[in-house]
């Protein structure tokens, strides 16, 4: 009786054994939310789409009596959610981070005018005794609201910011910066210190108005510049193009002798006015194309405009990846540039980037790029391969030139406006470039990633000039192909939410480059060892978070081409001057 007892015992203990001994480890998060109206009243059958990185939707499903909705099993990912219900204005949102292991809850509000979904919170592990949303419940009443302030392992992980069914969906940004060199990039032209904004807000719903600014005042060069940009933008489902308006003003820092300068011996303000379009589209479940164009006047000595229309097609492989073929003529275009959690900010940083002007014989003209790429993604697992071929032809290409004083005619070189060098027309050119990448997902947010290609450079077929002729320096700057690698590293640490990103890029000497600016690739390389730091700060009860960063590129001078002068001096040519720049965000 005893054995046959035994026996029983041991029969229950191995059949529960695995659901009591098991680990849970979570490798899926999930999307949840609740639908209510303006008024705070919750909305049954509300249609909500679930769309991947590449707007195309995934999944669909439809709030129950209460108003929520759930998307469970979901990788790791960014995800944008839509949701659509009769008689009121569809609201989206984007760019939602769902992680291992965490459910990201949305608060969603429909109105007739303005719809608005607010990310509310990150959940805690399964099992949890006291959930988010009872945490939130609490906090609204007033009877435990000063108990829970003595409870800091009960703070929300809403960056700060308590939500609301009434708030308006108004976002902003406002950062202060400092810095030290010259920022001249293949995008443009920047200030070296500057105060930018921005204001983003939804309006009929499906479409966001964002009105951005910077002003900014070059240490160095002692000019101050401003520029000031409104884009409307919104969802695919709205059926209308992204616009947006910028204008940009910069005062030119004058050279004695010019004979260029107006009146009293000031020289004329750099103007700039540009109107841009640019949309998405959906041809097929797979393939997507966004397009655009960019029409900007150049006002500087003479008025220059230029037509730049861009275009991207996108066949999306799934979890395999994507192949993409991208066309961009004039000036880059910076809606295929950035991509990702923190386009938005690098669009803003563009926003005070003049176009690159040069002059030749006292002749303002204009660089103009027209590039045809091809790159292809693959992803498996934590890994990511991926490679690009392009073709590029530069026009009136400029490039920064420190030159001894006096050497060349003040009507081939403009004043930098953001240092005190200038800038030199180095002619026309054309050049092939490959790469090839490999990147790595680490634990905790943690990548790691390689790349080596070759691409078009520009050298100087003789290291001394006989005479002081500019045209002599021009037609001595050949294109050459010459190989670079670059290693990067970038991640948060978790005890500070340090974001730390270092990059370096090798190339042969006596070459100024790659200056190619990737429509295709994740990732832009720089000249040199570059470290960017991100560093969150308490932001003391204000209704936001504060960030401080600081940026240095290029430390160890990399990329500086030296020619020797007739009588024996050093003119430096340089497509990535070192800078060091620094500031301080208030995000809300």
């Amino acid at each position: 009786m005893i054995r046959g007892v035994h026996i029983a015992a041991v029969v229950v203990l191995a059949a529960s054994a695995p659901s009591a001994f098991a680990v849970d480890f979570p490798l899926l998060g999930s999307i949840a939310g609740v639908v209510r109206d303006h008024r705070g009243a919750l909305q049954m059958g509300a249609s909500v789409l679930l769309l991947n990185r590449n707007d195309r939707v995934i999944l669909k499903t439809l709030s129950d009596g209460e108003g929520r909705f759930r998307f469970p099993s979901l990788p790791p990912d960014y995800y944008s959610v839509r949701v659509m219900l009769s008689s009121f204005v569809p609201a989206w949102r984007s760019m939602i981070n769902v992680r291992p292991g965490t459910e990201s809850f949305l608060n969603i509000q429909l109105a007739n005018l303005f719809s608005s979904i607010e990310l509310v919170y990150l959940s805690p592990p399964q099992g949890s005794l006291l959930t988010e949303e009872w945490k939130w419940t609490l906090r609204s009443a007033n009877s435990v609201r000063p108990v829970l302030r003595f409870l800091p392992e009960l703070s929300s992980q809403s960056s700060g910011r308590r939500p609301s069914l009434y708030n308006a969906p108004t976002r902003g940004l406002l950062t202060v910066s400092a810095g030290d060199g010259s920022s001249l990039t293949p995008l443009g032209i920047g200030p070296d210190l500057g105060t930018a904004f921005a204001f983003a807000t939804s309006v009929f719903g499906s479409r966001e108005l964002t009105v951005s600014g910077n002003l900014g005042y070059a240490s160095q060069a002692g000019i101050p510049t401003a520029g000031f940009s409104t884009r409307l933008s919104g969802a695919e489902s709205s059926r209308a193009p992204d616009v947006e308006l910028t204008v940009r003003q910069a005062s030119v820092r004058p050279i004695a002798g010019n004979r260029l300068l107006t009146g009293a011996g000031e020289a004329p303000p750099l103007r700039t006015l540009s109107l841009k379009l640019a949309d998405k589209t959906s041809i097929t479940e797979e393939i997507s194309i966004e397009y655009g164009a960019l029409i900007e006047a150049v006002s500087y000595l003479d008025r220059i405009s230029q037509f730049s229309p861009f275009a991207r097609l996108t066949y999306d492989l799934g979890d395999s990846g994507a192949l993409e073929i991208a066309y961009s003529r004039g000036a880059p275009a910076a809606d295929l540039l950035f991509r990702g959690p923190d386009s938005a900010q690098e669009q803003l940083s563009t926003l005070a980037l003049f176009p690159r002007l040069s002059l030749a014989s006292g002749h303002v003209h204009l660089q103009q790029n027209e590039t045809l790429e091809t790159g292809f993604r693959r992803n498996s697992g934590d890994w990511t391969w991926s490679g690009s071929v392009f073709i590029e032809s530069v026009r009136n290409a400029a490039v920064s030139a420190a030159a001894p004083a006096g050497f060349y005619p003040p009507a081939d070189l403009l004043p930098d406006i953001a240092s005190n060098s200038s800038i030199f027309n180095a002619g026309n050119y054309e050049t092939l470039g490959y790469t090839a990448a490999l990147d790595r997902r680490l634990a905790q947010g943690w990548t790691i990633g390689l790349s080596s290609g070759a691409s078009g450079m520009l050298a100087a077929a003789d290291a001394t000039l006989e005479t002081r002729n500019p045209n002599e320096l021009r037609s001595n700057l050949k294109a050459i192909r010459r190989p670079f690698a670059t290693a990067r590293m970038q991640g948060v640490l978790p005890a500070t939410g340090t974001r730390f990103t270092a990059s370096y890029l090798w190339t042969t000497k006596g070459t100024l480059g790659p200056a190619h600016a990737w429509l295709t690739q994740r990732y832009q390389p720089l000249m040199g060892l570059t470290i960017q730091i991100r560093q969150p700060l308490p932001a003391g009860g204000i209704p936001g978070r504060l960030e401080m960063t600081a940026e240095a590129r290029n430390l160890m001078a990399q990329g500086y081409l030296p020619i020797t002068t007739p009588d024996g001096r050093r003119l430096w040519l340089v497509q990535f001057p070192r800078s060091l720049r620094g500031g301080l965000s208030f995000i809300f």
